[in-house]
């Protein structure tokens, strides 16, 4: 079967967002340029690290480079929820971050989960073996936009407990610094 790459060169929209209710939350990265929306499923913790990623790499793009970079916390990007239909093309398994210095853009790309045989391609490498990917490249306004509402994604779940921090369910945790006792949210 051959590669399916969702590419957005300039993206009106890309955003991570949920369905379902906290420790239920399915994560979505979505992008939409035009009338075409792809999304695809991620975990939390790739939300997470891609946010801090994103942040770094702009981080390291200011210092080294001649390009306007926003600083962090400095934008408010697009709050509104997910765009239906919701249509998971694929599960994410590994992701890229790199800046196109010709364009002045992130390039972000999310591999679908690979086949154990399959190896993850480079970045911007169209070849038609490997798994399926989005590609999206985004301007540095952008970009950061994506990493704070991220952050502000994955901190809406759960409250985490006091003691160990592990998210608490409404029905409580098994917590190990309280010696196995059932703690109340």
């Amino acid at each position: 079967m051959s590669r399916h790459i969702h590419r957005h060169q300039r993206p009106e929209r890309f955003i991570v967002g949920t369905v379902g209710l906290p420790g239920e939350r399915i994560f979505f990265l979505q992008a939409r340029t035009g009338n075409v929306l792809t999304s695809v499923v991620l975990e939390k913790a790739q939300v997470s690290a891609l946010a801090d990623r994103v942040d770094q790499l702009l981080d390291e793009v200011a210092a080294t480079r001649e390009a306007l970079i926003p600083p962090r916390g400095s934008l408010v990007g697009d709050l509104s929820p997910l765009e239906v239909p919701i249509v998971e093309e694929f599960r994410v398994g590994a992701m890229s971050l790199g800046w196109d210095d010709s364009a002045h853009r992130v390039v972000l790309e999310a591999h679908a989960i690979a086949e154990e045989d399959q190896t993850l391609p480079e970045i911007t490498d169209d070849d038609s073996d490997g798994p399926d990917t989005l590609r999206v490249w985004l301007d540095a306004d952008q970009a950061r936009a994506f990493a704070e509402r991220s952050r502000q994604v994955v901190s809406a779940g759960r409250p985490p407990c006091p003691l160990c921090l592990q998210p608490l369910d409404a029905q409580g945790h098994i917590c190990p610094r309280a010696n196995g006792y059932r703690r109340r949210a």
